[in-house]
């Protein structure tokens, strides 16, 4: 399980600095008597708590399987980018009643050096960890790795939109609760895109075409004196075990050792190809369908 190794030290990095950007960027946002900057703060505080979701999923996962889960343990992973989905939501959701409120009343702000400086720090900081994640996560197919690196990636938007409003806005008063709505939508926008993306994986998904197109190659190099039509594919995915099952055609009057010797070397070569487990089923074929 060494492809665990390096998403796992990325969630511990990313709990900490993300845990001290939080305290950095709240501490701006009272001395600037700014919801903006609170919320995200409180935004960077919810990548932290995210990425320890992302962290236990991982571990969970890795766990081999058993009696209760003969597929194993993969889809934890899924459950964990569940988790990161929800608590941007919450998030999202309290910074706009909070927003709504601060414009309501008329409360102004007043952004300083601190305020510039630890925003500037959040939009560089927090660019590279989104990177990194999302980087990471695509190259391991690890779907709460991508969603932790789109978590970082919002909360780099939502300061530099901050950052932009500290020089083009300091003379309006609204510009601070209007800039918290903004940051709440951004994180909407984020959460929508990880719980589509969870939730239809979750869900089953079917197997791409070009897949199929590879798998149908492979049956060229398996027995060349005859098609096998490969048909009926059906795609199980675990996190990073998979399941495939599809059928393939025989002529009846081959034997049931010559069909099952077929049927194993093509086994055999997609799973060593495509890396997945491999079950065929084999249709008889009559003459008049030659």
């Amino acid at each position: 399980m060494n492809s665990y190794r390096k998403p796992i030290i990325l969630s511990w990095l990313s709990i900490v600095l993300n845990l001290l950007l939080f305290g950095l960027k709240y501490w701006a946002g009272v001395v600037s008597n700014s919801v903006a900057l609170i919320a995200d703060a409180w935004h960077t505080l919810s990548d932290s708590i995210s990425s320890l979701a992302v962290l236990i999923g991982l571990k969970y996962a890795q766990q081999p399987a058993d009696e209760q889960h003969p597929y194993g343990h993969g889809r934890a992973e899924l459950i964990a980018s569940l988790v990161v989905g929800v608590l941007l939501a919450v998030v999202g959701f309290n910074f706009l009643a909070e927003s709504v409120v601060h414009l309501r009343n008329r409360v102004a702000f007043s952004y300083g050096p601190a305020a510039i400086w630890v925003t500037v720090i959040s939009v560089v900081v927090k660019e590279i960890m989104a990177r990194y994640s999302i980087t990471t996560g695509k190259k391991l197919k690890l779907s709460s790795l991508k969603a932790d690196g789109w978590h970082h990636r919002s909360d780099a938007l939502s300061s530099l939109v901050i950052l932009l409003a500290i020089f083009l806005g300091r003379n309006i008063w609204w510009m601070d609760s209007v800039l918290g709505m903004l940051v709440s939508l951004l994180i909407f926008y984020t959460t929508w895109g990880i719980l589509k993306d969870t939730m239809s994986a979750l869900l089953g998904e079917g197997m791409e075409a070009d897949m199929e197109q590879r798998i149908a190659g492979l049956s060229r190099q398996v027995e060349p004196s005859l098609t096998l039509q490969p048909h009926h594919f059906k795609l199980h995915r675990y996190g990073n075990h998979t399941e495939l099952t599809f059928h393939i055609r025989l002529p009846g009057e081959l034997s049931l050792d010559k069909a099952h010797e077929i049927a194993s070397r093509y086994e055999i070569l997609v799973e060593e190809q495509l890396n997945m487990v491999v079950t065929i089923h084999v249709d008889a074929r009559t003459r008049r369908e030659a």
